[in-house]
């Protein structure tokens, strides 16, 4: 594989880079990771993320890979990764809905109506109307297709929405969200399912905020009280809403696959510290520890261009890019242990950046699916193992929920 840039991406990386170190001057500042503010602070920070977002989407550096004619450049996942490395490199912020435009948007382009795309495309590129995914409950997690909130739909073609979502990230300032609801209880779970676009301004939704060990509220509740949606709200189909979730999905694994050096896991960054004190440099026992982590947090890198690879050829990335996932979030773990044994208690003191990574990382175990089922998915899809007993399959939802009931 060869992983230099052709002449063509080499000419489109100067050009990128170019215009970063133009307008380097008009990012807002980068924040600390886990940084707490109050409420008008948070505000005033969404803001200053917001209106950069709409400088790179004009600069075509934001839905990198959208058709043009939804506000994208039309360009191929190595051109994002491209403009990925160089914001990175120039040290200023991202964009700030990479949910929307990474994983909604796609979706809405996929599935969407026309009239759904020229409503919310453009505001959502330009970080005008920041979105959120509203799939996991306290109920339905890794097994997403149990999810009970309940969509009903009126004389008139409109719905009703009912029920609660869980871990839902950016809630709290997002204007819509997409959400995965149960429209059929007697069908089997998979296929009872309906995406919908939510205005969370509605009446009947409450956000409340999950604060976190680490002292931030990065994630939501959210509650939907007799909430009425429009016949329009509707994304793919009425009844198809597990289709349209898988397509979410997919793109979250590439967003995944792709590793794990946007969130600042890489090796240099762990090895920093521990080059710094010279006991520790020199113990061969930290160096093998060290040297495993770094080996896994490579292969993620690797691994995340066998996905680019895929995708230049017009193939879907499969369920093996959940392992990815697995090995950032368990290298990162064992690298802030790692540390902390170098450092000491230091490297929890409170406002440190060590000691959020060490607070934080614990929960993400859990997003993007549980490594145990993440690890299901894998063995059965790619190594063709035998499949976990199923006494849900074909059995209708609401049959299913009657015989948790009786268990009560």
């Amino acid at each position: 594989m060869d992983l230099d840039d052709t002449p063509q991406q080499a000419e489109y990386r100067t050009k990128v880079r170019g215009w970063l170190a133009e307008h380097a001057g008009q990012a807002p500042a980068q924040r600390r990771a886990g940084a707490v503010g109050d409420g008008e602070e948070e505000q005033r920070y969404s803001a200053a993320r917001r209106a950069w977002q709409g400088t790179l989407a004009q600069a075509g550096l934001a839905g990198v890979t959208w058709p043009e004619a939804y506000g994208g450049r039309g360009l191929g996942p190595i051109e994002q990764v491209i403009v990925n490395q160089e914001i990175a490199a120039a040290g200023v912020p991202g964009i700030l809905d990479a949910i929307g435009v990474g994983m909604l948007g796609p979706t809405i382009i996929a599935h969407g109506s026309e009239e759904q795309k020229e409503r919310y495309l453009g505001p959502m590129l330009h970080g005008e109307e920041v979105w959120c995914q509203l799939f996991s409950e306290p109920a339905a997690g890794s097994d997403l297709a149990a999810v009970q909130a309940r969509a009903t739909q009126q004389p008139d073609g409109s719905w009703t929405l009912n029920g609660q979502k869980v871990w839902t990230t950016n809630a709290q300032f997002a204007s819509f969200g997409l959400l995965l609801a149960r429209t059929d209880p007697d069908v089997a779970k998979h296929k009872g399912l309906t995406m919908f676009i939510v205005p969370m301004d509605a009446a009947g939704v409450t956000v409340r905020g999950l604060r976190q060990i680490s002292g931030e509220a990065e994630f939501n509740e959210v509650f939907f009280d007799d909430v009425k949606l429009a016949a329009d709200a509707v994304v793919g189909g009425v009844g198809a809403g597990w289709g349209t979730a898988l397509t979410t999905l997919m793109f979250e694994r590439v967003t995944i696959g792709l590793g794990g050096e946007g969130l600042g896991y890489n090796s240099d960054r762990f090895a920093g510290p521990i080059a710094a004190d010279d006991e520790a440099r020199r113990d061969p026992a930290v160096r093998h520890r060290l040297g495993e982590i770094a080996s896994d947090l490579l292969s993620v890198r690797f691994t995340g261009y066998r996905t680019l690879t895929a995708l230049q050829r017009g193939q879907i990335p499969g369920p093996e890019a959940g392992l990815a996932k697995v090995t950032i979030v368990n290298a990162a773990i064992a690298a802030g242990e790692l540390i902390a044994d170098v450092i000491g208690p230091d490297a929890l003191a409170d406002g440190g950046e060590w000691s959020y990574l060490i607070s934080f990382l614990p929960g993400l175990k859990s997003a993007g699916g549980t490594e145990e089922i993440l690890r299901n998915t894998v063995g059965e899809r790619v190594l063709g193992l035998p499949p976990e007993p199923r006494l849900d399959k074909g059995i209708p939802f609401s049959e299913l929920r009657a015989k948790e009931g009786s268990k009560a």
